[in-house]
């Protein structure tokens, strides 16, 4: 999976709490994310919304849909818009949203939701 999130911390610790199920890899910006879509498949793009820079979160999941359209995406947000929500369902064919803060279970459920993995 590929994890977009410019919160150091929060990466650190998803990583460490989901490397024992998923192979992941970290892009700290959208920059270094399209980089990481460029060199391997994901099955999964994990991806905050609000990001340093003009590109969000939600934008990026739209544009891998072109790169990697078999990738489920799942896009986090500490904002509870609706509309941002309803709009990121349908334009980037999102598998999951997750509200910030989330628990490591919901993250998780989230991914085996979104991979038609079991518990």
């Amino acid at each position: 999976m590929l994890l977009l999130d410019d919160e150091v911390q929060l990466t650190v610790v998803m990583t460490r709490m989901l490397e024992a199920q998923f192979e992941i890899e970290v892009a700290a910006s959208v920059e270094e994310a399209r980089l990481l879509l460029g060199t391997r498949q994901f099955d999964a793009l994990v991806c905050d919304h609000m990001m340093p820079g003009p590109v969000q979160g939600l934008d990026f999941l739209v544009e891998a849909m072109t790169v990697q359209p078999n990738a489920k995406r799942i896009l986090m947000t500490g904002y509870m818009n609706p509309e941002l929500l309803a709009r990121g369902v349908t334009l980037a064919q999102l598998s999951g949203v997750l509200l910030k803060p989330c628990s490591l279970q919901h993250i998780r459920k989230a991914l085996h939701d979104a991979l038609g993995l079991s518990a």
